[in-house]
C-alpha cells in the first residue's frame, strides 16, 4: 500500500492512499476519536483516494491519527481473540 503526504500543516493533513477500505476505516475512527473533520474523496474509481484530516482543537494531526490507529488495533485484537 502506498501513502503519499499531499499537505501537512499544524491543523490539516491530506494524504493520498491507494486503498479505499483503509481510508474509510480511518475516517470512521478519526470521527470516533474526536477529529473535527475527516473525509475521503476519489475523483474516479481508477484513481487513488485523498483523505483529509482536521484534528480536534486540543490535538495535533499526528496525535489524532495515532489515537485512531490505536483504537483500530484494539478492536482488531478483540476480534482476533473471539476467533481463537
Amino acid at each position: 500500500m502506498e501513502i503519499q503526504v499531499l499537505k501537512k500543516e499544524k491543523d490539516l493533513l491530506e494524504i493520498k492512499l491507494d486503498n479505499l477500505t483503509i481510508a474509510e476505516v480511518l475516517r470512521v475512527y478519526l470521527h470516533e476519536t474526536g477529529a473535527n473533520f475527516a473525509a475521503w474523496q476519489r475523483e474516479h474509481p481508477t484513481k487513488p483516494v485523498k483523505l483529509r484530516v482536521e484534528p480536534a482543537k486540543d490535538k495535533s494531526v499526528e496525535k489524532q491519527l495515532k489515537e485512531a490507529i490505536a483504537e483500530i488495533k484494539k478492536e482488531l485484537t478483540q476480534i482476533e481473540k473471539l476467533l481463537k
